[in-house]
């Protein structure tokens, strides 16, 4: 296949997602932005798509899922998960079908470890320098598998029907340093934050995805600290050890 070149889909909330994936790339190409609405786009057969997704209980956000398949074409497309150091179950299956759905071809897939976006004691510092210089190795083996004649197709774990997930029962709330700005409603992927009232947070719309408690420049926004007190010490117990990445080739 002459010609390769990328385009990156990637849902990244927090940023690390975003990370591993430019990593991966190596910065090249177009980048389309899940957290909006993705416009309609066919992909040509001479690049290779990369989509890439943070994993929210062992699932894809559907948000993201549902964004992706704006795209479609039948050229090369790669998956890849990022997870809080706990497990990715179902995720890597569920985005690797979703692509296969809109006639991509996956010819590669692999899971990497992100800080924790609830609890940031968890994986703290990930992806770190080791991490990024793995994801530039895997996006390079991707690009030589590619120069293969008929580069296979791979079959990555997970199961089906794909893992039950109903979302995070508690959601960031703001506190009294919250200044109105807006920030956090102009960034939300789904609209949860009014713009009008940024103080308030809609439960039925918001997926916890902690990217209004990254980027508020008051640091206002956060998990209630029951919540985040009992997430923190079951990850502790599940998630300690760090874990590093799967590639499927």
């Amino acid at each position: 296949m002459n010609s390769l070149h990328w385009i990156s889909a990637v849902f990244s909330p927090t940023g690390g997602t975003a990370a591993l994936a430019k990593a991966i790339t190596g910065g090249q190409g177009q980048v389309v932005d899940l957290s909006v609405p993705a416009p309609v786009t066919p992909v040509a057969d001479n690049a290779v798509l990369l989509a890439a997704a943070p994993v929210f209980g062992g699932r894809i956000p559907a948000v993201a899922l549902e964004r992706l398949a704006a795209l479609s074409g039948s050229g090369p497309a790669v998956a890849v998960a990022v997870y809080g150091n706990r497990a990715y179950e179902d995720a890597l299956l569920e985005l690797s079908d979703a692509l296969t759905a809109g006639g991509f071809q996956v010819v590669a897939a692999a899971a990497f470890v992100a800080q924790h976006s609830i609890a940031p004691t968890i994986a703290q510092g990930r992806p770190d320098q080791a991490d990024l210089e793995a994801a530039a190795a895997f996006g390079r083996a991707v690009l030589d598998k590619l120069a293969l004649p008929n580069p296979a197709p791979v079959s990555v774990p997970g199961n089906k029907p794909y893992k039950d997930w109903k979302g995070v029962p508690f959601h960031p709330a703001a506190g009294e340093s919250c200044i109105s700005c807006g920030l956090c409603a102009s960034r939300c992927p789904v609209g949860a934050i009014p713009a009008g009232s940024p103080k308030e947070t809609g439960p039925e719309r918001c997926i916890t995805c902690m990217r209004c408690v990254s980027l508020c420049p008051r640091g206002a926004r956060a998990i209630p600290a029951p919540a985040l007190q009992a997430t923190t010490a079951m990850l502790t117990e599940k998630a300690g050890v760090p874990r590093q990445p799967d590639y499927f080739l």
